[in-house]
């Protein structure tokens, strides 16, 4: 379904401070593609034509899932490179198990490994000794200048709408970059990462470079919402999210979405958006299980 429906969220939290909040409902694209995901491997499935599609994340990786479930839809090999050598010898979680059914073949690589994927002699060696030697390489969460450009669209639907602030959770940048670059000059991006580190503006600001040659519209990163980093969830957000998804109809990711909203109910309460603001927040995910959170133990 695209574009995606925006839509109108009446929440006191932001009406009393005279801010307006839409839902920009991204989950609802695709039942298996769901959010960002759609955006990002889409033009990536294109350029791959039929070649085995090799990609990478983690034991709870929402872009391996994806990239599984366009494999089975489009009848295209799917490798997945799987950070933990020890998950090995385990039996699949579940979704790494859906990632199986869907047709991907899984490879485990020891984590030291994994953070070295992107050295061309590492890469050369995985791809060697999976037998996938001429496959189509996509960087761990999709983020690389194809899915940059999908992702610019996000941006482009939101104009017109009255929306002055697109805000998103982020994790590698991607969808950040793309977004922002769409946007129209009077609006402004606002990036909530679930990742700690501080890297996250380099990597947006890196991409940005690649595609568009430079820093692409107005944006900006608030790091205060990754509730202890990656994966990590606290009581204190399953609460918030419960409780939004009752107030609004929806079911709240957890490792993204929560973060991102929890981040917009705060900034609300401190004063950050000037009265009149429209905010758009851009739920990019639906959680898996459907009715359950990853472990801790989950990776993008």
């Amino acid at each position: 379904m695209l574009p995606s429906p925006l839509r109108e969220a009446a929440d006191e939290r932001f009406a009393r401070h005279g801010v307006r909040l839409l839902l920009k409902r991204d989950d609802l694209i695709h039942p298996d593609l769901v959010g960002n995901k759609w955006r990002k491997l889409t033009p990536n499935l294109a350029a791959a034509a039929g070649r085995t599609l090799v990609t990478f994340g983690g034991a709870y990786s929402n872009h391996l899932r994806a990239t599984a479930a366009a494999g089975r839809l489009l009848g295209l090999p799917t490798l997945g490179v799987v950070r933990g050598q020890e998950l090995a010898d385990r039996p699949l979680n579940p979704s790494l198990a859906r990632c199986a059914a869907d047709g991907m073949r899984l490879h485990f690589v020891d984590r030291s490994t994994y953070r070295r994927t992107s050295d061309p002699e590492i890469l050369a060696d995985i791809l060697r000794a999976t037998g996938a030697e001429d496959a189509y390489v996509v960087p761990e969460g999709g983020s690389n200048a194809l899915a940059v450009r999908g992702c610019r669209a996000l941006g482009e639907e939101l104009r017109g709408h009255g929306v002055d602030v697109a805000a998103l959770a982020c994790g590698t940048g991607g969808t950040l970059a793309g977004l922002a670059a769409g946007l129209a000059p009077d609006q402004r991006a606002l990036g909530v990462p679930v990742v700690r580190g501080g890297f996250l503006g380099a990597q947006t600001e890196s991409l940005q470079t690649a595609v568009f040659g430079g820093r692409s519209g107005t944006w900006a990163l608030d790091d205060r919402f990754t509730f202890g980093g990656y994966a990590r969830t606290t009581p204190e957000l399953d609460a918030f999210a419960e409780d939004f998804g009752q107030r609004h109809g929806l079911s709240v990711e957890r490792l993204y979405v929560a973060k991102m909203l929890y981040g917009l109910v705060a900034l609300a309460e401190e004063g950050a958006f000037p009265r009149g603001t429209t905010v758009a927040a851009v739920i990019t995910g639906a959680p898996f299980p459907a009715a359950g959170v990853a472990p801790q133990a989950a990776s993008r």
